[in-house]
C-alpha cells in the first residue's frame, strides 16, 4: 500500500516538472535553464519528504494492544517453531504479540531460526552463519515437529514481516552482532513496521539499530542481575520493553509499577502454567510469552483480554 501511495506521488511529480519545465522553456527561451534547476530542487525536495512522511503517517493508524499473550517462536507447541506455520497459527489464535528470532546467513541473507546450528530444528548441519541461504533454504524445518510438516522451510524474515497483521507487537530477538542490527533496523524502517517491532537486544546491538533510525523501539536484554539493576539500566537505556524471566515475587509489582510510570512495557519468560499467567497479569505485566497460545489464550480470556482480530 505504502508503494503504490508513494508511486503515486512520483509520477504525479515527474508529470508536473515535464509540464512546468515546457511552460518555462515556452516563457524564458533560452534563459529557461536557472528557473528549471530551481523548479527540479523544489519538486525535489517535495518527493523527499512525501516519501518519508506517507510510511510515518500510516504507521499510526492502529491500535496496538496494552496486555496480552506473546506467542514464543509462534505457536511453537504445536507446529515447528520459528515456521510460517507457527506464526500463521499464532495470528489465528489471535496472539497479540508474536516473537521470533533472526540471524545472517553466511552471504547476508535474514533467516529465522533460534539455534546457531541447524541441527536441531532441521535435518542439515552446520552453523547459521557458516550456511548459504540456498543451503538454509533446502533444508526441512518442519519433519521433526510432525510429519504433516514435512517440507516446511525455514523463513526469510521479510517473509514472516510480509504475513503479520500490522495491530500486534513484533517481538524481534537478534541473535547477531551490530550488523545484524542495522541490517534489521534497515528492513523494518523499509517495510513500515516501526510502530510495532522491537528488538530484543543489548547495548551494543541497540546502539547500532539507533544509528540507522533512533525510532526503533528497543527490550533490553542486558539483564544482569534481573533485579533493580535491570529495571534501573532499562530506564537508562531509553528502552521500551523490559523482559522480565525466573521465579514469579511479589517485587514483580514494584518493578512494574516504576516501568509502567515511564511508559515501559513488561514482557515475561515464559510459561503455560494458568496459576503464573493469572498472577503476571495481576501483577501488571503487559505481555507473558507462551508456548501453548491455544491453551493460554483461554486463560487470558478468564481476565478479560480477548484475542486479538488481525488488521493488515
Amino acid at each position: 500500500m505504502l508503494s503504490k501511495i508513494q508511486n503515486a506521488i512520483h509520477n504525479e511529480m515527474m508529470y508536473t516538472y515535464y509540464f512546468s519545465s515546457n511552460f518555462c522553456f515556452k516563457v524564458y527561451g533560452k534563459n529557461a535553464a536557472p528557473f528549471c534547476t530551481f523548479l527540479s530542487v523544489k519538486l525535489l525536495c517535495f518527493f523527499l519528504l512525501a516519501t518519508v512522511c506517507v510510511p510515518c503517517m500510516a504507521q499510526t493508524d492502529y491500535n496496538l494492544p496494552g496486555r496480552g499473550l506473546c506467542a514464543h517462536r509462534g505457536a511453537m507447541q504445536t507446529h515447528p517453531e520459528n515456521t510460517m506455520p507457527a506464526f500463521t497459527e499464532a495470528i489465528k489464535q489471535g496472539a497479540h504479540m508474536i516473537e521470533f528470532d533472526v540471524q545472517l546467513t553466511a552471504d547476508g541473507a535474514l533467516v529465522v531460526m533460534h539455534d546457531a546450528s541447524v541441527e536441531r530444528t532441521t535435518n542439515g548441519k552446520g552453523k547459521v552463519s557458516e550456511l548459504t541461504l540456498d543451503y538454509i533454504r533446502s533444508l526441512d524445518a518442519g519433519r521433526w515437529k510432525d510429519a504433516k510438516f514435512k517440507n516446511t522451510k525455514v523463513p526469510l524474515f521479510e517473509e514472516v514481516l510480509n504475513i503479520m497483521p500490522r495491530n500486534i507487537w513484533l517481538n524481534i530477538h537478534l541473535k547477531g552482532d551490530e550488523n545484524l542490527a542495522r541490517t534489521v533496523a534497515h528492513k523494518l524502517v523499509e517495510t513500515g513496521r516501526l510502530h510495532q517491532a522491537f528488538l530484543a537486544a543489548g547495548k551494543d546491538a541497540v546502539y547500532a539499530a539507533r544509528e540507522v533510525d533512533p525510532r526503533i523501539m528497543i527490550c533490553n536484554m542486558e539483564r544482569q542481575s534481573g533485579a533493580w539493576d535491570y529495571v534501573e539500566s532499562t530506564l537508562a537505556m531509553g528502552a521500551a520493553f523490559i523482559q522480565l524471566r525466573g521465579e514469579i515475587y511479589p517485587v514483580f509489582g514494584e518493578y512494574v509499577e516504576k516501568l509502567h510510570r515511564h511508559s515501559v512495557k513488561v514482557n515475561y519468560f515464559g510459561t503455560d502454567k494458568e496459576e503464573q499467567i493469572l498472577i503476571l497479569f495481576d501483577l501488571g505485566v503487559n505481555f507473558p510469552l507462551v508456548n501453548d497460545i491455544q491453551k493460554s489464550m483461554k486463560y487470558a480470556q478468564k481476565v478479560g483480554i480477548e484475542p486479538i482480530v488481525p488488521q493488515y
